[in-house]
């Protein structure tokens, strides 16, 4: 009886989240650290341009990688690591909701091993779309991609329980719709560029990772696979 009464009535994060999440809070705190002159002296100011030059993701830089069919580290770690820099205090917020709300979700039903995937997935997916479907010269920052792809798996955790009910399975969707609305908003009031193509498709890439991420899922694919 006692062992009940020291349970926490509050699940933990699982520990992949609380490690994504301290990582691009701390290199936040970084740039804050740098702007207000706590730390690094004048040339402080600008770790954040500096950061988004070197880890940001670039369509020109992917467009030159596929002409000359030349992969440098230098700019193949873009598709990583281009999460984790932000361009603002607030960008860096809204990520952080979204990573622990919805990653918290995700590691509880899939595991540890699908945050990963679904997050870098994701990222990886949504730059490529970026890069070669919007012809934009911007740089891709942030990890919208990545935790879209959390509400891709969320969003397939409630299509799953939707049809396990009889409900209309669509309701799951209502989540991904309201957010591709805020931003359609915010583009039409105050501009925007095509970024909004690498969240889609990170959405996508974590709604149909899901099907392979279900407990059992690639023991029934390979068992097909052998019956073929």
């Amino acid at each position: 009886m006692s062992g009940r009464h020291d349970e926490s009535p509050i699940n933990p994060l699982p520990p992949i989240v609380v490690a994504l999440a301290l990582v691009i809070l701390g290199i936040e705190l970084i740039f804050q650290a740098g702007a207000r002159g706590f730390a690094g002296g004048q040339d402080a100011v600008g770790w954040r341009l500096e950061a988004m030059r070197e880890y940001a993701f670039s369509g020109v830089v992917l467009e030159w990688m596929i002409d000359t069919g030349r992969w440098p580290l230098e700019h193949v770690k873009r598709f990583v690591t281009y999460p984790f820099i932000h361009v603002s205090f607030t960008h860096t917020l809204m990520v952080l909701v979204f990573l622990l709300a919805l990653g918290k979700m995700v590691g509880e039903v899939f595991g540890t091993f699908a945050v990963l995937a679904v997050f870098f997935l994701s990222a990886i997916v949504g730059a490529l779309a970026f890069g070669l479907l919007t012809g934009e010269d911007a740089l891709l920052a942030g990890g919208y991609p990545a935790v879209y792809g959390l509400v891709g798996s969320y969003t397939f955790m409630l299509w799953v329980s939707l049809a396990g009910t009889g409900n209309n399975q669509l309701r799951a969707f209502q989540l991904i719709g309201f957010l591709m609305g805020v931003q359609l908003i915010f583009g039409l009031l105050f501009g925007a560029n095509k970024t909004w193509v690498a969240d889609i498709f990170g959405f996508g890439t974590g709604f149909f990772l899901s099907f392979l991420l279900v407990p059992g899922a690639l023991a029934r694919l390979r068992d097909r696979l052998r019956q073929r």
